[in-house]
Protein backbone atom coordinates (compact mmCIF):
# COMPACT_ATOMS: atom_id res chain seq x y z
CA UNK A 1 0.00 0.00 0.00
CA UNK A 2 1.66 3.57 -1.23
CA UNK A 3 2.49 6.19 1.39
CA UNK A 4 -0.45 8.35 3.14
CA UNK A 5 -0.25 11.84 2.46
CA UNK A 6 -0.71 14.05 5.80
CA UNK A 7 0.34 17.31 4.68
CA UNK A 8 -1.92 20.04 4.25
CA UNK A 9 -2.13 22.71 1.42
CA UNK A 10 -3.61 26.10 0.69
CA UNK A 11 -3.82 27.04 -3.30
CA UNK A 12 -3.35 30.88 -2.86
CA UNK A 13 -3.57 33.62 -5.64
CA UNK A 14 -5.93 36.13 -7.21
CA UNK A 15 -9.08 34.88 -9.35
CA UNK A 16 -8.21 33.39 -12.26
CA UNK A 17 -4.66 31.89 -11.24
CA UNK A 18 -5.32 28.22 -11.45
CA UNK A 19 -6.36 27.49 -7.89
CA UNK A 20 -9.28 25.48 -8.21
CA UNK A 21 -7.60 23.26 -11.20
CA UNK A 22 -4.76 23.34 -9.88
CA UNK A 23 -5.62 22.54 -6.56
CA UNK A 24 -7.97 19.41 -7.48
CA UNK A 25 -4.96 18.44 -9.55
CA UNK A 26 -2.67 18.21 -6.58
CA UNK A 27 -5.16 16.85 -4.28
CA UNK A 28 -6.24 13.76 -6.56
CA UNK A 29 -2.45 13.13 -7.03
CA UNK A 30 -1.91 13.06 -3.40
CA UNK A 31 -5.14 11.16 -2.41
CA UNK A 32 -6.55 13.71 -0.16
CA UNK A 33 -9.41 16.08 0.21
CA UNK A 34 -9.81 18.96 -2.52
CA UNK A 35 -11.97 21.95 -0.39
CA UNK A 36 -12.84 24.98 -2.90
CA UNK A 37 -12.70 27.68 -0.63
CA UNK A 38 -15.17 29.85 -2.74
CA UNK A 39 -18.26 27.39 -1.32
CA UNK A 40 -17.36 28.34 2.13
CA UNK A 41 -18.30 31.42 1.41
CA UNK A 42 -21.36 32.92 3.06
CA UNK A 43 -24.00 34.02 0.32
CA UNK A 44 -23.58 37.85 1.31
CA UNK A 45 -19.98 37.74 0.31
CA UNK A 46 -20.93 35.32 -2.80
CA UNK A 47 -23.66 38.16 -3.56
CA UNK A 48 -21.23 41.41 -3.24
CA UNK A 49 -18.95 39.53 -5.77
CA UNK A 50 -21.30 38.84 -8.03
CA UNK A 51 -22.30 42.50 -8.04
CA UNK A 52 -18.93 43.15 -8.77
CA UNK A 53 -18.16 45.11 -4.76
CA UNK A 54 -14.68 44.10 -3.27
CA UNK A 55 -14.88 42.45 0.04
CA UNK A 56 -13.71 43.73 3.28
CA UNK A 57 -11.49 42.30 5.88
CA UNK A 58 -14.71 41.83 7.87
CA UNK A 59 -16.40 40.17 5.33
CA UNK A 60 -13.53 37.80 4.61
CA UNK A 61 -13.04 36.99 8.73
CA UNK A 62 -16.00 34.53 8.80
CA UNK A 63 -15.45 32.83 5.72
CA UNK A 64 -11.24 32.36 6.53
CA UNK A 65 -12.57 31.19 10.24
CA UNK A 66 -14.69 27.93 7.64
CA UNK A 67 -11.39 27.17 6.12
CA UNK A 68 -9.09 27.51 9.19
CA UNK A 69 -11.59 24.94 10.64
CA UNK A 70 -11.30 22.71 7.82
CA UNK A 71 -7.45 22.80 8.10
CA UNK A 72 -7.52 22.21 11.91
CA UNK A 73 -9.96 19.33 11.23
CA UNK A 74 -8.05 17.84 8.76
CA UNK A 75 -4.85 17.86 11.16
CA UNK A 76 -6.60 16.76 14.04
CA UNK A 77 -7.52 13.48 11.68
CA UNK A 78 -3.20 13.18 10.70
CA UNK A 79 -4.81 13.71 7.40
CA UNK A 80 -3.78 15.54 4.35
CA UNK A 81 -5.79 18.37 2.52
CA UNK A 82 -5.22 20.78 -0.38
CA UNK A 83 -8.12 23.96 -0.08
CA UNK A 84 -8.41 26.83 -2.23
CA UNK A 85 -8.33 30.28 -0.78
CA UNK A 86 -7.21 33.49 -2.21
CA UNK A 87 -5.52 34.35 1.52
CA UNK A 88 -4.50 37.61 -0.27
CA UNK A 89 -3.27 39.40 2.80
CA UNK A 90 -0.25 37.87 5.81
CA UNK A 91 -3.00 38.75 8.03
CA UNK A 92 -5.09 36.19 6.32
CA UNK A 93 -2.46 33.59 6.15
CA UNK A 94 -1.59 34.28 9.62
CA UNK A 95 -5.13 33.50 10.73
CA UNK A 96 -5.09 30.18 8.31
CA UNK A 97 -1.94 29.00 10.38
CA UNK A 98 -3.24 30.14 14.01
CA UNK A 99 -6.55 28.84 13.82
CA UNK A 100 -6.05 26.16 11.53
CA UNK A 101 -2.52 24.72 11.03
CA UNK A 102 0.30 26.51 11.60
CA UNK A 103 2.07 23.54 9.78
CA UNK A 104 0.42 24.05 6.39
CA UNK A 105 2.06 25.20 3.35
CA UNK A 106 1.00 28.08 1.27
CA UNK A 107 1.06 27.53 -2.28
CA UNK A 108 1.07 30.69 -4.95
CA UNK A 109 0.16 31.05 -8.17
CA UNK A 110 1.66 33.93 -9.56
CA UNK A 111 1.23 35.40 -12.60
CA UNK A 112 1.34 39.18 -14.85
CA UNK A 113 -1.93 41.02 -14.78
CA UNK A 114 -2.49 40.63 -18.73
CA UNK A 115 -2.45 36.25 -18.02
CA UNK A 116 -4.92 36.70 -15.18
CA UNK A 117 -7.08 38.95 -17.28
CA UNK A 118 -7.33 37.06 -20.08
CA UNK A 119 -7.76 33.73 -18.04
CA UNK A 120 -10.80 35.75 -16.51
CA UNK A 121 -12.29 37.10 -19.81
CA UNK A 122 -12.44 33.25 -20.85
CA UNK A 123 -13.92 31.68 -17.35
CA UNK A 124 -17.74 31.09 -17.90
CA UNK A 125 -20.23 30.58 -14.83
CA UNK A 126 -18.21 31.95 -11.84
CA UNK A 127 -19.65 34.30 -9.57
CA UNK A 128 -16.17 36.61 -9.17
CA UNK A 129 -16.14 38.95 -12.09
CA UNK A 130 -13.23 40.30 -14.17
CA UNK A 131 -13.89 43.64 -12.69
CA UNK A 132 -12.20 42.57 -9.23
CA UNK A 133 -9.12 41.42 -10.53
CA UNK A 134 -7.32 44.95 -10.15
CA UNK A 135 -9.09 45.43 -6.20
CA UNK A 136 -7.70 41.93 -5.80
CA UNK A 137 -3.90 43.03 -7.16
CA UNK A 138 -4.37 45.93 -5.16
CA UNK A 139 -4.48 44.03 -1.78
CA UNK A 140 -2.28 41.43 -2.72
CA UNK A 141 0.76 40.93 -0.16
CA UNK A 142 2.81 38.43 -1.88
CA UNK A 143 4.37 36.33 1.06
CA UNK A 144 7.47 36.84 2.52
CA UNK A 145 10.64 34.63 2.77
CA UNK A 146 9.86 33.63 6.18
CA UNK A 147 5.80 32.11 5.21
CA UNK A 148 7.97 29.46 3.06
CA UNK A 149 5.60 29.76 0.40
CA UNK A 150 6.26 27.59 -2.69
CA UNK A 151 5.55 29.97 -5.34
CA UNK A 152 4.85 28.86 -8.88
CA UNK A 153 4.39 30.32 -12.06
CA UNK A 154 1.13 30.11 -13.65
CA UNK A 155 2.51 30.55 -17.28
CA UNK A 156 3.65 26.55 -17.18
CA UNK A 157 0.68 23.93 -17.61
CA UNK A 158 -1.21 22.54 -14.91
CA UNK A 159 0.61 19.45 -15.56
CA UNK A 160 3.92 20.66 -14.84
CA UNK A 161 2.94 22.70 -12.05
CA UNK A 162 1.54 19.81 -9.88
CA UNK A 163 4.37 17.98 -11.11
CA UNK A 164 6.90 20.46 -8.93
CA UNK A 165 4.56 20.38 -6.31
CA UNK A 166 4.36 16.43 -6.11
CA UNK A 167 8.42 16.86 -6.50
CA UNK A 168 8.24 19.37 -3.77
CA UNK A 169 5.98 17.79 -1.29
CA UNK A 170 7.71 14.32 -1.60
Amino acid sequence: MGTVHTGRYVMMGVSGSGKTLIGSMLAHALGVEFVEGDDLHPPNNVQRMAAGIPLTDDDRRGWLIAIAARLRDAKGASIGLVVSCSALKRSYRDLLRSVGDEGLRFVYLAGSRALLADRLAQRRGHFMPPTLLDSQLAILEEPSPDERAWVCDIRGTPQAIVADLLTRAA
